[in-house]
């Protein structure tokens, strides 16, 4: 490298352990990744897979971060597995998130191949023009690996209708907590619509770098060449459709751009992480138009889409894990796929440490800190609080005898997240919501299901909710407290 370019690196990782903590940063790229810039391109050379895999999926927002920060703009990014990184034999970082580590040597080695490339890439191939303005050149998800159950099954089937006839549904929106699938139905429907063999042109691209790029057109490099590019593709896709709240000049843009594609019968995907009427901020016009299409909620995945998904990963990774094993993490880990993801990566690098196979003690072992942190108890108290600060009501209101609607819906929905949520038995749960019969609480839970089953509105904190959006919001208060 010259000595810009040794500058360069030096400023990037200044930049990038400012976004990840120093501490996390000295981890992952201090002593066990090297840097090097040519002015193209940006290699980080990583010893092993594991250390691929880690920081691609929990890294790859601030290395993109840190290179605007420095660069002004998105350089080519290539991950490379390099045995020359390591100080002394590989070593696999199992990394809690919380400072919290833990080092073991492995001897995981793996050809070079570049996974990760942060550029706008164009390419034209069979006639059709296609164009990614994120990672590009690595593995994209397809639909055909994705594992279908009852909580995503309508977002597949929706997806599999986009690419048999683009426009047919438009706007499809995808939306649900983090980890559930979104981008990879997003990345399934730009690789299958790639290898169709008809003439369509494409974008996909997170919605901070829509914004990057307009604000980029409106510095300078001109508007009417970003309008041309994306109100003229046949298929427009955006990911974390909520990075657009609060930004009014990149929001009137976005709207102009997708009232352009509606008119002319081309296709819009998005994913968020909440439904239409909880991006607000977005503005009326906005969410009007997200509503209008189809929107599909994905939920977290039951235990027999976990199952599946955890054997495909271990089919991936080539793990050979016993179905005890599969069963025992599918059944501790519950709450999402990049969850699922780290534990196998945990019982890989705890195998090949000890040089043993994957046992069901090793399993319970290894993975015992993970398990309580994905088990934390719920208590009928931290509904109670989450059900209140969620609707704006008072402490205690829900043990109040107070049968007006104002209280009373609240107070079914708590109970009906009370046999969600906890093993209190009926009595319990009554008793604490007001000293209330058993009966009363399985009323309350029927009456919700019924709400439920018939899509039902309901007026809660001076507004009108639907009851599937209410049960959520107040699960992010429980997830977050």
């Amino acid at each position: 490298m010259t000595k810009d370019d040794k500058e360069i690196v030096s400023a990037l990782s200044k930049a990038l352990a400012d976004k990840v903590g120093q501490n996390r940063f000295d981890l992952w790229f201090g002593s066990s990744a090297r840097f090097d810039y040519d002015g193209r391109a940006l290699c980080i050379g990583v010893p092993n897979q594991c250390f691929r895999d880690w920081i691609g999926a929990n890294f790859r927002r601030q290395i993109e971060e840190a290179c605007m920060e420095v660069l002004g703009h998105f350089p080519t990014i290539e991950f490379q597995v390099d045995a020359n990184t390591a100080d002394h034999k590989d070593q696999a970082m199992i990394d809690s998130g919380n400072g919290n580590f833990k080092i073991t040597t492995t001897s995981t080695m793996e050809p070079a191949h570049p996974t990760l490339r942060i550029a706008e890439l164009a390419e034209t191939q069979s006639g059709k023009s296609s164009e990614w303005a994120g990672p590009a050149q690595r593995r994209f998800s397809t639909l055909d690996s994705f594992v279908a159950g009852y909580t995503n099954r309508l977002a597949l089937t929706s997806a599999e209708m986009v690419v048999r006839q683009i426009g047919q549904i438009s706007p499809l929106l995808f939306y649900g907590p983090s980890s559930v699938g979104k981008t990879h139905l997003l990345e399934g429907i730009w690789s299958a619509t790639r290898k169709s063999a008809r003439n369509v042109s494409a974008v996909y691209l997170s919605a901070e770098q829509f914004t990057s790029h307009f604000l980029e057109a409106l510095r300078g490099s001109g508007l009417p060449n970003f309008r041309r590019k994306y109100r003229g593709m046949n298929l427009l896709i955006i990911d974390d459709l909520q990075f657009f709240m609060g930004k009014r000049a990149t929001q009137v843009e976005l709207l102009h751009t997708i009232d352009t594609l509606l008119r002319e019968r081309r296709q819009l995907v998005f994913a968020a992480d909440r439904s239409p009427a909880e991006l607000a901020e977005l503005g009326p016009e906005l969410t009007t138009r997200l509503a209008s299409g189809m929107v599909c909620r994905i939920e977290p995945p039951d235990y027999a889409t976990r199952l599946g998904i955890v054997a495909q990963m271990a089919r991936r990774m080539k793990l050979q894990i016993p179905t005890e094993v599969q069963e025992y993490v599918a059944s501790r880990l519950t709450n999402h796929a990049r969850e699922l993801s780290g534990a196998l990566c945990r019982l890989q690098a705890t195998s090949e440490a000890l040089d043993k196979p994957i046992t069901l003690a090793m399993a319970e072992e290894a993975l015992q800190d993970m398990i309580r942190t994905s088990s934390r108890m719920v208590r009928l108290g931290d509904i109670e609080k989450a059900v209140c600060e969620t609707f704006g009501l008072e402490p205690e209101s829900l043990q109040a005898d107070d049968k007006s609607k104002r209280v009373s819906h609240p107070r079914m929905l708590a109970m009906w997240l009370a046999r969600k949520h906890t093993r209190a038995a009926l009595s319990e749960i009554g008793h604490f919501f007001g000293r209330r019969s058993h009966s009363t609480v399985v009323s309350a839970q029927k009456r919700v299901e019924r709400w439920m089953a018939c899509g039902r509105s309901i007026d809660l904190a001076q507004r009108a909710w639907a009851v599937d959006d209410a049960i959520r919001q107040v699960e992010r208060h429980l997830a977050a407290g």
